[in-house]
């Protein structure tokens, strides 16, 4: 094929409208650059530790059954308890553990109590049962979860249910909102 003749004028204009040019040392050219993924961590496993602060030695006297609960945190304000029996904070979830064993409670509880803070429940009410079938009239679960929900790092105030939700057979239990949720609170306690 013969060599097509361009005048300088031609050649000077395309120089101009084309730019510097560089030299390219690879004749392969990606067309679509390969979009990176962000990394996803993995989940971990949910171990009983991770819920349940240092162990507390400081020994906690028996309930019977008609007993009340009451704690708060250290730090926590006066009133919130108040607020709390009073229900204030309104009832998020509700779970019933009364007539499971010790070991199925705590697992339910573990695993409730994990649910509710990842999903913001705020307040939530736990039905324990009186313990009216229990030795010595010393009731399992509620000396349990008396013991249980002191060391739970979530859990920032408890207090027994007025009679009409349960009464001294459930307890209502303010948490601590996830980090996710911290944001959204405006509240100071």
């Amino acid at each position: 094929m013969p060599k097509k003749n361009i005048s300088s004028e031609d050649s000077h204009l395309f120089r101009n409208t084309v730019g510097k040019v560089q030299l390219i040392n690879s004749d392969k050219v990606l067309l679509n650059q390969p979009v990176k993924t962000k990394p996803v961590p993995k989940r971990q496993q949910i171990t009983i530790d991770d819920y349940f602060l240092a162990h507390d030695d400081t020994v906690l006297e028996k309930l019977s059954i008609e007993d009340t609960l009451s704690f708060s945190a250290d730090g926590l304000q006066k009133n919130v308890l108040k607020r709390l029996r009073q229900g204030y904070f309104g009832q998020d979830a509700e779970i019933d553990l009364h007539g499971l064993s010790s070991a199925a409670a705590k697992q339910q509880l573990i695993q409730f109590l994990h649910h509710s803070v990842e999903n913001g429940r705020r307040c939530v009410h736990i039905i324990h049962g009186k313990g009216y079938r229990s030795p010595d009239n010393h009731p399992v679960l509620k000396n349990n979860l008396n013991s249980w929900l002191r060391q739970h790092r979530y859990v920032l105030a408890f207090c027994s249910a007025p009679p009409r939700h349960g009464g001294a057979g459930a307890l209502v239990v303010l948490l601590q909102l996830a980090e996710k949720y911290d944001d959204l609170s405006g509240e100071a306690y």
